[in-house]
């Protein structure tokens, strides 16, 4: 199989992982094709015997790894990793923004003095996670697994359990909850001079994220919850809905590298999840493809959500994440994130907190 990427700590030899039917993983370059993809499709590597499996590099998050995670909690600590529903003030992609509404007791006809309130959304414009429905492989129009989700089919989700990857199966396991690690690429890039705009095409590297874990002396670990700080929320704090536009009016934004050398890299590295305060993940703009020929359009959305059944998490609030973990000196944490429990759920907000 060849060395462990760097920086990675595998599971020990007595480790529980060994009676998994999908231990050990296989490594990248050993994945097939599936269905019309590229090489590097993960389709039925979670399978069970008679279960087609809907909860992807969730499956990493065991018992065992989420024992091992409460290792992380020494202070009390909690910090949570939500931006406002309402952070976002521009219309950027004809979303529906946050509508929240009062109203009285009386307007509900309970008569009686007091208040009730409600909410509407678009799940996409702050701080969530994507299921792997959210974004089929464009091409054929699957899903991870082979799973085909039409509006027929996510319909069915609601009666019937398991038989789509939305995010309704993820709250059947327990949520998201283990070890996770944050990797301060603005902070990195700002300390050694490296001129950074979050509002320009800027990629980061596999290269890159293993030279900020080693200046954070941070390591990753098997079934570990990946977050990567770019500082685009941070800047676009504060900012109101014209600010907010002018800033983006590029399209283009920083982010991970749309590569097939950041598949493998995050693949190899048996990450649980990866999330970021971006608003896709990977880098956007008009070279966002030329890394690569795999995928025409968001190629990490193809390899994360479709190909290996990884969730993603964009437009997360870092910022006082980030000033603890620079004051503590402390990059890894205890995580924990619930989405909402709706049948059929192609995204939702994270109701997630980092615990020291």
């Amino acid at each position: 199989m060849g060395p462990l990427p760097s920086p990675y700590i595998a599971p020990h030899a007595s480790s529980s992982f060994f009676n998994q039917s999908w231990y050990p993983l296989p490594r990248f370059d050993d994945l097939p094709s599936c269905e019309g993809t590229p090489q590097g499709c993960a389709w039925g590597v979670f399978d069970g015997p008679n279960t087609t499996d809907v909860y992807g590099t969730l499956n990493l998050l065991t018992e065992e790894v989420i024992r091992n995670a409460r290792d992380e909690i020494t202070e009390g600590v909690s910090i949570s990793l939500s931006w406002p529903l309402d952070g976002m003030k521009a219309d950027l992609t004809g979303r529906k923004s946050l509508n929240h509404t009062l109203l009285t007791l009386k307007e509900t006809g309970l008569g009686e003095f007091g208040w009730d309130e409600e909410i509407s959304l678009n799940t996409q414009i702050s701080s969530h996670w994507d299921s792997y429905c959210h974004w089929p492989h464009q091409t054929t129009g699957l899903t991870y697994n082979g799973f085909q989700c039409t509006e027929e089919n996510v319909e069915k989700a609601a009666e019937h359990k398991g038989i789509l990857p939305t995010q309704e199966n993820w709250l059947q396991r327990g949520g998201i909850v283990g070890r996770a690690v944050l990797l301060d690429y603005i902070n990195y890039a700002e300390t050694h001079g490296i001129q950074v705009s979050p509002f320009e095409y800027h990629p980061i590297t596999a290269q890159d994220l293993e030279d900020v874990a080693a200046a954070q002396n941070v390591e990753l670990r098997f079934g570990d919850i990946l977050l990567v700080r770019t500082g685009l929320v941070g800047a676009l704090t504060g900012l109101n809905a014209e600010e907010q536009l002018g800033a983006m009016s590029s399209g283009a934004s920083i982010g991970l590298e749309p590569s097939r050398s950041m598949a493998r890299w995050v693949w190899d590295h048996h990450l649980a999840a990866i999330a970021a305060d971006n608003l896709a993940v990977e880098a956007m703009g008009p070279n966002s493809t030329a890394a690569q020929s795999d995928f025409p359009s968001l190629p990490l959305h193809h390899w994360f959500l479709t190909m290996f059944g990884l969730p993603i998490g964009e437009i997360w609030d870092l910022e006082n994440l980030s000033e603890h973990c620079r004051e503590s000196g402390k990059y890894s944490f205890f995580l924990t994130s619930i989405p909402l429990n709706i049948p059929g759920l192609i995204a939702s907000p994270l109701n997630a907190l980092a615990i020291f």
